[in-house]
């Protein structure tokens, strides 16, 4: 009887539960998505948007997220099984398998498309299916394996959230969306790549060409203070549009010189316990960053 009881284990394939699927979402990344979404929506007029809007909105964005993320767990199934952070996730193990996965991605696309075209806008349905086959099929399934720049590139998916929240209410592309969107693309390959170094051996094991792994960490290290640069840049923007004011201007300077201050000691120092601190900074920087920008807007709109 224990032993029966011992080989079922959660790692044992068809042995899969809810949790397994929701696992497939990557609930963590489409949670962050969900906030820039929101932000978005938050930043695209004057005052609150409707309740139907945001929940129906950001429900349509999630599920669609959620789908590209499923499609990811299959493509890179080998990959999984290498890297240690990856090796126990549910289609990689075999608790489920790559038809279950894809039917429940295809469940997840469709539900997602239904309730933007119908509840919110057809602007909105299209760029969040282009960003699911952006991230789903050009970056994981082409662009991971084929260039080190496979971030500098697939970023542009990864940045659309704020855009979609913003034609959700509004039913346009505006330009001040797309200076969010410019924002997150330009710190998304210091943010990862700093990830890069920090694990630039397991990435090497898998194959995968990170620019840590084809160029050295001094190299991206450079590339990461350039990036910096272009991402401190860019916060400046909705000052400079008049999309925000000086509360905005001075938060995000002295973020923005935090990073820079990060990126100039990983650079001299080359320590993956820097690279480290510099990606965990990098995420409560974006995080800080749009708070200040929702600050600003609804203190002095």
């Amino acid at each position: 009887m224990s032993n029966n009881t011992e080989t079922l284990t959660d790692d044992a394939p068809g042995a899969a539960g809810w949790r397994d699927y929701l696992e497939l979402t990557k609930p963590r990344v489409v949670a962050l998505m969900i906030l820039t979404a929101i932000i978005g929506m938050l930043l695209a007029r004057p005052g609150l948007p409707g309740w139907e809007v945001v929940v129906y909105g950001n429900l349509g964005i999630a599920l669609l997220a959620g789908a590209a993320a499923v499609v990811n767990h299959v493509v890179d199934k080998k990959i999984d099984l290498i890297m240690a952070r990856t090796r126990k996730r549910p289609v990689a193990t075999g608790r489920l398998t790559t038809l279950e996965a894809l039917g429940f991605a295809s469940t997840l696309a469709l539900g997602g498309m239904i309730i933007l075209v119908t509840q919110v806008n057809l602007i909105t349905a299209w760029l969040t299916l282009a960003s699911l086959i952006g991230y789903a099929v050009i970056y994981t399934l082409f662009l991971k394996r084929a260039t080190p720049q496979n971030i500098v590139i697939g970023g542009l998916a990864g940045a659309m959230p704020p855009l979609l929240g913003w034609t959700a209410v509004t039913g346009q592309v505006e330009a001040n969306a797309l200076l969010l969107v410019l924002i997150i693309f330009a710190w998304t390959p210091p943010h990862f790549w700093a990830l890069a170094i920090h694990r630039k051996e397991e990435y090497a094991k898998a194959g995968i060409p990170m620019l840590p792994v084809t160029h050295g960490n001094r190299y991206t290290e450079l590339h990461i203070i350039l990036y910096t640069l272009v991402l401190l840049a860019a916060t400046l923007m909705p000052f400079v549009t008049g999309m925000s004011g000086m509360l905005y201007l001075v938060g995000a300077s002295l973020l923005g010189l935090r990073f820079l201050q990060y990126a100039v000691r990983l650079w001299r120092g080359d320590d993956r316990r820097v690279a480290l601190a510099t990606f965990k900074y990098s995420i409560t920087y974006l995080m800080l960053l749009f708070v200040l920008l929702l600050v600003d807007h609804f203190a002095f709109s």
